[in-house]
């Protein structure tokens, strides 16, 4: 019995010696003990180093100035699974959007079952807040229990506002930006009124004159 265990005792002490020399060898091969970046490490992320931002395009009240409330009704199809726009129309999985626009955001359909986020938002849906919403719901309004992603097309943001705007009306369009002269036509500009100026500035001589000669 004694021989038996001495035996059992050298075969787990071989055993550990040799996983400890396994363990060192390995170490040595791998590098295990001094953890080392790859050459080429996997998806490296580069910041954008100027730090500027992409050219925002033309505003929303020229967008929608040029906007086309048919092509917003094409855009409105991705909506239909969930709303519906025709008055007295039924709420669906989100609230029925006749005449939405100008009203106060999260109140619009009586005895729809808001999310807080929207019911405590506060403020009315303008263009503005339309734009944002439809841009990222989430963004607008965290906790919203609205799934939809959102529209990245601003001209498709604009033609949906459109197409709500002939289904139940809304606030008034904003007016478009008069949009800056190019440098040149501003400078012409500049010297057509210096020579409108001067042009009345010898008319206004000249009779002045006319009327100092005697009859």
């Amino acid at each position: 019995m004694g021989d038996r265990l001495n035996t059992i005792f050298g075969w787990v002490l071989f055993s550990g010696v040799v996983a400890l020399g396994l363990t060192s060898i390995s170490s040595r091969i791998f590098h295990a003990d001094k953890p080392e970046s790859p050459e080429n490490p996997g998806f490296l992320i580069v910041a954008n180093e100027d730090g500027g931002e992409a050219d925002a395009g033309p505003s929303l009240a020229t967008l929608l100035a040029t906007g086309d409330a048919a092509k917003g009704e094409a855009v409105f199809a991705k909506c239909m699974a969930c709303h519906t726009i025709a008055q007295g129309g039924a709420d669906g999985i989100g609230p029925n959007l006749y005449g939405v626009l100008g009203k106060p955001i999260g109140q619009h359909e009586p005895g729809f079952a808001y999310s807080s986020a929207l019911s405590d938002h506060g403020g009315d849906w303008t263009y503005e807040n339309v734009d944002h919403w439809l841009t990222s719901p989430r963004a607008f309004a965290d906790g919203t229990k609205m799934s939809f992603a959102g529209l990245s097309s601003a001209e498709d943001r604009a033609n949906i506002m459109l197409y709500m705007l002939a289904n139940g009306g809304g606030p008034e369009l904003p007016t478009p930006e008069a949009e800056p002269l190019p440098e040149g036509d501003e400078a012409a500009t500049e010297g057509e009124v210096e020579a409108e100026e001067a042009t009345a500035e010898k008319d206004g001589e000249a009779e002045e004159v006319a009327t100092e000669e005697p009859v």
